[in-house]
């Protein structure tokens, strides 16, 4: 789903807090997510942004977006961790793995040793 489906689908998201855990981690094929935790609903969910288009390049070389179409922002619920002291523990040092290569396959393999659930609880 998309970024704005995801919000529209449960009223909830819209209003909780959210706790960011990294914006720059990449998969094996070089593709950049974002790893975001909400509140209300106990959600691990991240995004990926599909090759965006490219507006403009700055004095550092990056490339810089205006405006990227909720419909380029994909959402994946990834697990269901109901408290932030939980998040904090099952991703501790998540910020010196996100810099790896395919860093975000060490989030997939924290969720599974954990046993945190990919549905969400009754």
């Amino acid at each position: 789903m998309n970024i704005e489906e995801f919000y529209s689908s449960d009223e909830r998201r819209r209003q909780s807090a959210e706790e960011e855990l990294g914006t720059d981690w990449f998969d094996a094929q070089g593709s950049r997510y974002e790893l975001s935790w909400v509140e209300d609903t106990g959600e691990l969910y991240v995004m990926l942004e599909l090759v965006p288009e490219v507006d403009a390049w700055t004095p550092f070389g990056d490339v810089e977006v205006e405006k990227i179409p909720a419909d380029r922002l994909l959402v994946k619920i990834v697990g269901y961790i109901r408290t932030q002291a939980e998040v904090e523990s099952i991703l501790e040092g998540w910020a010196e793995h996100m810099v790896q290569p395919d860093g975000i396959a060490w989030v997939a393999e924290q969720l599974r040793a954990h046993d945190v659930p990919t549905e969400a609880p009754a």
